[in-house]
């Protein structure tokens, strides 16, 4: 069996507490209060589910009473019905625009008080419901969201391992490069001519695309792959292909599906394009200048800066001074010169994320 409804009962007068609480007990839990702060001190303590509230009392009168209530969080949904000898158009006016759901002249008339208190605690409960499911349901969707998050990461991630476990010479490369991304897309924001595109989500998309830039050598022979030595001619043209193939391999896992997935778009922006250079002679597209996606643009000057302070078998680790300098020569050319502008900004958060996550 359910608990009887709690109503409060406040009012100064004895008589009028003794009447109220006689014709409310058979239906509710009646309190009573005979005057605002002991109201004030009840609601705090235990809340109840309505109040009946008397306008005419010393200290603190019903409408001030109705105002604090209001005020306090336990009590702003509430619902507060005065009780009152006050019936002046310009009484009830006030006590609902203090926030009570009813006004009830005095002298009652109890079957209308009884209706009138049963209806409110009505409409309490269903709003109480709504709430409640309102609640619910938005919980319910930041959990599947989380949930939904946590797999599209898993899922770069593990297409992005493919890449790393080809290539032993990358180590951390996947994981710096996306930290370099992420700083320089932090930066680029501030400029209005990149905001737009640079939003926390469109930031957080870049982080979590980035270690997809390489997927495609997963479709590299080995001989060519783990080459210790420069490429020669033809084998850099089979390198060539890895852009195309990482953005095959993530189209392929969009077909598995049946559909496009909309948190894949940059990651296959990143994996075809970042390879491309500002002046057009990168491939495999050859685009120019704005005609590279930003996203790619990021990944270029990223992927560039920490493939020169690697050692590789066929080449010594440059220092940050080298690699700075070579970055700067190719803006314009091979780099975005916002980019490169961004980079020499804040290069001394690229220093320690190469030190954070080095080999």
């Amino acid at each position: 069996m359910l608990p009887k409804p709690t109503v409060l009962v406040v009012d100064d007068t004895p008589d009028n507490l003794s009447l109220m609480s006689a014709l409310l007990r058979d239906e509710y839990r009646v309190k009573v209060a005979n005057h605002g702060e002991k109201a004030l001190r009840i609601v705090q303590d235990d809340p109840p589910d309505l109040i009946l509230l008397d306008v005419m009392m010393p200290d603190l009168d019903g409408y001030e009473v109705c105002r604090r209530l209001k005020a306090m969080p336990q009590a702003r949904e509430l619902p507060v019905i005065f009780l009152t000898a006050k019936s002046e158009v310009a009484d009830e006016t006030l006590g609902f625009s203090l926030g009570a759901v009813d006004y009830i002249t005095k002298p009652i008339s109890p079957p209308i008080v009884l209706a009138r208190v049963r209806t409110h605690l009505l409409l309490k409960q269903s709003q109480d419901f709504l709430r409640d499911k309102a609640e619910y349901l938005e919980a319910e969707v930041a959990r599947r969201g989380a949930e939904l998050a946590a797999i599209q990461d898993v899922t770069i991630l593990a297409m992005a391992s493919l890449a790393e476990t080809r290539d032993n010479d990358t180590g951390n490369h996947i994981r710096r490069t996306q930290h370099y991304v992420r700083a320089l897309a932090l930066h680029l924001r501030q400029d209005p001519r990149f905001a737009p595109q640079l939003s926390d989500a469109a930031i957080e998309l870049l982080y979590k695309s980035a270690p997809l830039h390489d997927i495609g050598k997963v479709g590299i022979p080995d001989q060519i792959l783990l080459k210790p030595a420069p490429y020669d001619p033809a084998e850099f043209e089979v390198m060539k292909q890895h852009p195309r193939l990482g953005r095959a391999a993530i189209e392929a896992a969009e077909r598995q599906l049946g559909r496009a997935v909309p948190f894949l778009s940059v990651a296959k922006e990143i994996a075809y394009s970042h390879q491309e250079k500002w002046d057009g002679s990168g491939y495999p597209e050859g685009l120019k200048g704005e005609a590279i996606p930003l996203s790619a643009r990021l990944m270029a000057l990223a992927d560039v800066y920490d493939a020169l302070i690697s050692e590789r078998v066929y080449k010594p680790a440059f220092s940050h001074a080298e690699a700075k300098a070579i970055i700067r020569g190719g803006s314009g050319s091979h780099f975005d010169p916002a980019v490169v502008e961004a980079f020499e900004a804040i290069e001394a958060e690229f220093v320690g994320i190469a030190g954070r996550y080095r080999d």
